[in-house]
């Protein structure tokens, strides 16, 4: 059978992965930048977490045109 996914649902298979990180990670700063003497705000992480997800989602991006890109000259 076809156990592929849709663009729907790998869309929203990507959005649930991204906000579970998002989330993760907004926790984990929080805990270990003061250990390393960055004591933050909320706000500050906050800012920090948006900020590296962005970095994260662009690489994402690229990874996967890359690799798609590889894959087409294969064919």
């Amino acid at each position: 059978g076809n156990v592929s996914q849709t663009k729907f649902q790998s869309g929203v298979e990507t959005c649930a992965s991204t906000a579970i990180g998002f989330f993760i990670a907004y926790f984990a700063s929080l805990t270990v930048l003061p250990l390393f003497g960055f004591p933050v705000t909320h706000g500050q992480n906050f800012l920090i977490t948006v900020i590296f997800t962005a970095i994260s989602l662009i690489r994402g991006f690229f990874v996967r045109r890359l690799f798609n890109f590889l894959h087409a000259r294969q064919a």
